[in-house]
């Protein structure tokens, strides 16, 4: 293929070799935001573009909130990787995704830039109404592949997006005393906590033991959900924002 007109008016299209055919569905129903986690946009941009790296995204946006479309929308990019959300495994199939240009946290981790983000609303706003996705399903990388990735990670402005339109979220509770929930726990709570996150999309086994896979997963909600404590440790103030999350779910018809 040697280029395509661009789905979102503005991008700028450098065609990627790394896709194939969406299985099981002709179009997306989730959006999976992403940081580069390289030391260059350049960089980025070329692996991205690699056929030998065999990963590849939809979109990519620079520092500037200029946009590069790699990936026709109706193909399934090579983004998230081993990953899962509400049962879904082959996220890839069900996604657009979105490369954000930013070094990352195991290169200083800068915040990410004003237009970078207003670019980064209008994109998602613009594939949001073409594809009518729910905003429960704009998600992070590290929402659906925990442990594995923490992208776009703890700094990333989740709240400035909801407040423009884009994605699920609530006002993260306030810190206070009361009972914990940490790795070696067991019982009905901890199977009340893990049936929630599950409930929510996240993929853990409801086991009633707070094993490693349950603080990896409580540790991603926080990321992008209560993010002034990333610990994997189920506090009041987290177990009360995923309540809040749960009830603020649109109700769908049965």
């Amino acid at each position: 293929m040697s280029g395509f007109l661009p789905d979102h008016p503005g991008a700028e299209v450098r065609v990627s070799p790394n896709f194939t055919a969406r299985r099981g569905t002709d179009r997306p129903d989730m959006i999976i935001l992403h940081y580069t986690g390289m030391p260059t946009a350049e960089g980025a941009e070329a692996l991205l573009c690699d056929p030998a790296s065999e990963v590849s995204s939809h979109y990519l946006v620079h520092e500037d909130g200029r946009i590069v479309q790699m990936v026709r929308e109706s193909d399934r990019a090579w983004h998230a990787g081993k990953s899962s959300w509400h049962g879904t495994v082959d996220v890839n199939s069900w996604s657009v995704g979105i490369e954000i240009v930013n070094p990352g946290h195991g290169l200083g981790y800068p915040a990410f830039p004003t237009r970078q983000i207003h670019a980064v609303i209008g994109l998602c706003r613009d594939i949001i109404d073409r594809h009518g996705i729910a905003p429960e399903r704009i998600l992070a990388h590290s929402d659906v592949a925990p442990g594995r990735k923490v992208d776009p990670g703890e700094r990333f402005p989740w709240r400035q997006l909801a407040q423009s339109g884009v994605g699920h979220y609530v006002e993260p509770a306030r810190t206070r005393n009361g009972g914990i929930l940490r790795r070696g726990d067991e019982g009905p709570a901890v199977e009340k906590l893990q049936s929630m996150l599950s409930l929510y999309g996240y993929g853990v086994e409801i086991t009633g033991i707070f094993n490693d896979e349950t603080e990896i997963v409580v540790a991603a909600f926080q990321r992008h959900f209560r993010p002034l404590k990333v610990d994997g440790v189920a506090d009041p103030a987290t177990v009360e924002t995923l309540t809040r999350l749960l009830s603020a779910l649109p109700r769908r018809p049965s």
